[in-house]
């Protein structure tokens, strides 16, 4: 017959079916007696060329012959032989057939063999489609199901006959429904038969799949499924893959749990309804019954004790989803004493969580009325968790299920014991608001520095008391500022008046000294900026609590200082403020001449700085008028007892800032008072490296090289490639744009600092380079290179300043850390040294 013929039982894909193989007969000699038309088109001999000719002569290689002789030898032994072997095809090529050959005795009693083969890449994919099908029945991990068109189990793989807890064999001419929950199995066959209608895949689909032999057991599987169909079209039924995710599926409701209650949960500064939601997150997600016990400490507002043990606590809020089950709860606000080994009595003593898996309460229920019986045995499982902040208990979480018919495990127990830590945070904020509400709003303006950074310019001792007490509040401050270059502010001020008014206008002066520091302005320019300001706060009308015009700011006094480590110059100016007092190594008390200047906030009048070279370990003494008050009439003999009481040598700055308070200020003093002192210390002179170059082209080059040997010999070699960068690019700018001389100098303290002075005004500033720009973008180098740089201005120009972060020392006490202990020790004895 003419075509392609497939026999009842063959597969088309079937690469040895009638039609695509071919077919060859051989004699008992070898000798072709017997040649396809099959074999003819895939060798290209016809059956003249063949037939009475040696099967191994005309179709085989002679390089071949030993593996086709050896595959022989086998066939004869065993009477039949399947696998590849290599053919020599007409045109000469090499080609790989898969053969079958059985032995064939005609009636005559002539002994042949019957061969058939067809391309060895056809014979491999064959057996690979064979082998996964083996596979997915036997081996596959992945639930796999065979259904006829009217939904009956024609077969299954043992993965899904796992989850359904029968044999493969049991299945076969049941429906899926005679295995699940009726609810379960509509759904499942609902979707297989829009399969069977459209013919469109079902793809990963999420679906419920409780066993009908126990229904209580919550399963989850994912199903894909196709329509199958005959090369024809006709359909044949549909197969699906069912993968159980039941632990995949638990996890992220778990986690959409998780966040949907971060996002409900502490919406409020309020106890009660921080509670409430915490119940309505956990149900009926969680639980069927959640309720929520807070300690009485907690629920007044105060702090719960550390070792306190538990106690009486209040129902404060809880939810449920049975109206019966309510009945079984406290009210809101009663208060509760759990008897002693309860699951909630041990969660508070131990502050861990409790879980009861199985739990019969129905026994201890003394409630009596309509369904309070079938409730409390309806209820079967509980979790207690402690509701835990800061290291302290503050009350439990009690979750019940009575409805959902699973028990609480691990996972749930994990699960609660997220929602109540996140609880727990925003109920301890609620407590902590309400207890400090008032608080907060007296003092969240004025709250000074409580430790100073440390600052390898100066050694800081400071002391603040309130008029009133420590309960008292203030218009003093004091600050320690550090500045570019290694230099460092002293600020000292003092606002008139006291109470609320006086607090916030110091900290709103605060935060003025502080942002104008960081512009790196001369101590004059700082007052005067700071005399606007308190001019324009005077002017402000604001309301006070009670709705009456508020306490008017009429002046503040300020003592600003910038003392430089490597000069030992300090600079000061004051306005209306004492003048500072300075005490020698030798422990000699003087007070410079310091133009006073104007109070703040009379407007208009100038501010005059004065420069000081102070020796290395003189105390530098700042204080406000309240330190004086115990003499007002006789100012002269207040700074006499206070110059007094700093004398001396090799004190502490704590001793001596000590001795001040003891001997000057009483228990409760009548005006605020601020006390700073500061010890100065000197970089080595191996910290620091200073040059002066000329402003021409070859600037750079020797800024570079001077840069470069200077990190060798302080053992920053590392850092010598940024560094060069950030030179080169600020000399170029200075003798490029600013001409006169360029002075570059490198700092080496906690940080690495570059400055490159120049006699200019005019500050340097990022823009944004365009593409087709050949510069601008050496500034934003600079900026990306360094952890931070400005420009400050002096009389003398200005200088562009830059600060790296020094490599983590290698061990040991060396590099920097060496040569400020060795400046340290030059201090006089007693002294504190080092960074």
């Amino acid at each position: 017959m003419a075509g392609s013929v497939t026999l009842i039982g063959e597969s088309p894909e079937d690469p040895y079916a009638h039609g695509r193989a071919a077919s060859v007969v051989l004699d008992r000699h070898g000798l072709v007696s017997g040649w396809s038309e099959r074999a003819r088109a895939l060798v290209g001999y016809s059956a003249a060329e063949v037939l009475g000719h040696r099967a191994v002569e005309v179709l085989v290689d002679p390089a071949d012959r030993d593996v086709v002789l050896e595959a022989t030898a086998a066939c004869v032994r065993q009477r039949g032989w399947f696998g590849i072997v290599p053919v020599r095809a007409r045109d000469g090529r090499r080609m790989g057939f898969g053969v079958r050959a059985r032995r064939v005795t005609r009636s005559e009693g002539a002994r042949e063999w019957y061969l058939v083969a067809a391309p060895a890449e056809e014979v491999a994919q064959w057996e690979i489609d064979r082998s996964v099908m083996d596979g997915l029945f036997r081996r596959s991990p992945v639930g796999l199901a065979v259904l006829d068109p009217d939904l009956n189990i024609l077969r299954v793989n043992r993965a899904i006959a796992r989850i359904g807890g029968v044999t493969t064999e049991e299945t076969r001419g049941h429906r899926i429904g005679d295995f699940l929950v009726p609810a379960d199995a509509e759904t499942v066959d609902a979707g297989l038969r829009e399969v069977l209608r459209t013919g469109t895949p079902m793809i990963f689909t999420e679906q419920p799949c409780r066993m009908a032999a126990a229904p209580g057991t919550e399963r989850y599987v994912s199903v894909s499924a196709f329509r199958m169909e005959d090369a024809g079209g006709r359909v044949l039924g549909v197969t699906q893959l069912v993968e159980d995710v039941t632990a995949g599926h638990r996890a992220r409701r778990r986690l959409a749990l998780l966040t949907e209650a971060g996002a409900a949960i502490g919406t409020t500064l309020d106890v009660r309804t921080t509670a409430q939601e915490l119940v309505r997150a956990a149900v009926p997600g969680l639980a069927d019954c959640v309720s929520v016990d807070l300690l009485e400490a907690i629920s007044r507002g105060e702090e719960p004790v550390a070792d306190g043990g538990g106690g009486p606590v209040r129902r404060t809020a809880y939810t449920t989803v049975t109206p019966e089950t309510e009945a079984l709860l406290f009210p809101v606000e009663t208060i509760n004493s759990f008897p002693e080994g309860s699951p909630q009595a041990r969660c508070l003593a131990t502050g861990r969580p409790v879980l009861e898996p199985f739990i019969d309460i129905s026994k201890t229920v003394t409630v009596r009325g309509p369904g309070v019986e079938e409730a409390a045995r309806a209820v079967h499982s509980l979790m207690v968790v402690p509701l835990t902040a800061r290291g302290l208990v503050l009350g439990f979480v009690s979750l019940w299920r009575s409805r959902l018919p699973e028990p609480f495990e691990e996972d749930d127990l994990t699960l609660a014991g997220e929602l109540a830590a996140r609880a727990a945070v925003s109920l301890d904020n609620a407590r902590r608001f309400t207890q400090q509400h008032r608080a907060a709003l007296a003092l969240q303006r004025r709250l000074l520095p409580r430790e100073l950074p440390a600052h390898p310019a100066v050694v800081v001792a400071h002391r603040y008391m309130p008029a009133g007490g420590a309960t008292g509040v203030g218009g003093d401050w004091f600050d320690v500022i550090p500045l570019s270059g290694a230099r460092v502010a002293l600020v000292v001020g003092d606002v008139v008046g006291h109470g609320i008014n006086a607090a916030a206008t110091m900290g709103r002066l605060r935060t003025a000294v502080h942002t104008l520091a960081d512009l790196d302005l001369e101590p004059d320019e700082v007052l005067s900026h700071l005399d606007d300001l308190v001019t324009r706060l005077a002017g402000e009308q604001e309301q006070d609590i009670e709705g009456g015009p508020g306490e008017q700011v009429v002046g503040a006094t300020c003592l600003y200082a910038v003392y430089d480590p490597v000069t030992r110059q300090c600079s000061l100016a004051r306005a209306g403020h004492p003048p500072p007092a300075v005490v020698t190594p030798g422990g000699e008390v003087s007070l410079p001449e310091l133009p006073a200047g104007p109070p703040l906030g009379l407007g208009g009048l100038p501010f005059e700085a004065t420069e000081l070279t102070l020796e290395e370990g003189s105390v530098l003494a700042l204080y406000t008028d309240g330190l004086l008050a115990f003499a007002p009439q006789d100012m002269d003999a207040a700074l006499a007892k206070l110059c007094s009481t700093l004398a001396g040598r090799g004190r502490p700055v704590e001793e001596m800032a000590q001795a001040v308070v003891d001997e000057l200020l009483p228990a409760r003093p009548g005006d605020d008072v601020a006390l700073l002192l500061a010890q100065t210390l000197t970089l080595a002179p191996e910290l620091v490296a200073t040059w002066e170059l000329p402003a021409e082209p070859t600037a750079p080059s020797r800024a570079r090289r001077l840069t470069a040997d200077q990190l060798a010999a302080w053992g920053l070699a590392d850092m010598a490639f940024s560094t060069e960068l950030i030179v080169s690019e600020l000399v170029t700018n200075a003798y490029r744009y600013a001409g006169g001389p360029v002075t570059l100098r490198l700092i080496q303290h906690q940080r690495l600092i570059c400055e490159v002075s120049d006699p200019s005004s005019t500050s340097p500033h990022l823009r944004r380079a365009r593409s087709t720009d050949e510069g601008g973008r050496g500034l934003l180098l600079v900026a990306q290179l360094t952890a931070r740089w400005g420009t400050r201005h002096s009389r003398a120009g200005k200088t562009v300043w830059t600060e790296q972060a020094l490599p983590p020392p290698l061990g040991g006490a060396g590099g920097t850390e060496a040569l400020l202990r060795s400046a340290s020790e030059q201090l006089p004895p007693g002294s504190p040294g080092g960074t």
